[in-house]
């Protein structure tokens, strides 16, 4: 658990952003996050998708990313993909609507990243936006915090 909250700080160290830390995961303060548990981070018209950390614990060592197709079209709630783990296969969901742009092609040999790095190198596309204005309706970090927490607390 230590060397995982030490590993969230460096990386927002890295990337210049600040890290809220909860008991059992991070949740990285300037991200947008979905109640399906991936998170974007937004660009100017581009935004990066991956899953959250919460989401990578629960399922667990991941052996299987998914990819979407650079050039398909993404729309907000619906799935893009899957991660599959040693647990349990678990569909993605993009957070934005637009045009796929870029795919992290490593996850294809390094499915484990998702786990080690959801917020850095474990990324899985990229995507031109269609509709900034969709990004109201993710939830801050905050938000997502209590969200997790709930949601745990009901297991």
């Amino acid at each position: 658990m230590a060397s995982r909250m030490l590993w969230a700080s460096k990386a927002a160290s890295h990337l210049k952003i600040s890290v809220f830390n909860r008991g059992f995961a991070s949740v990285v303060k300037d991200l947008k996050y979905c109640d399906s548990h991936e998170w974007v981070k937004v660009d100017g018209n581009s935004a990066t998708v991956g899953i959250t950390d919460h989401a990578q614990d629960h399922l667990g060592d991941v052996v299987y990313v998914e990819l979407p197709e650079v050039g398909a079209s993404v729309t907000q709630g619906e799935g893009f993909g899957a991660v599959e783990s040693v647990k349990a296969t678990s569909d993605v969901n993009s957070p934005v609507t637009g045009t796929v742009i870029e795919v992290n092609e490593v996850l294809s040999d390094s499915p484990g990243l998702v786990n080690s790095s959801p917020y850095e190198k474990g990324w899985i596309m990229k995507v031109e936006l269609n509709n900034n204005g969709e990004l109201n309706n993710l939830m801050d970090a905050d938000k997502y915090s209590k969200f997790c927490e709930e949601e745990d607390s009901k297991h």
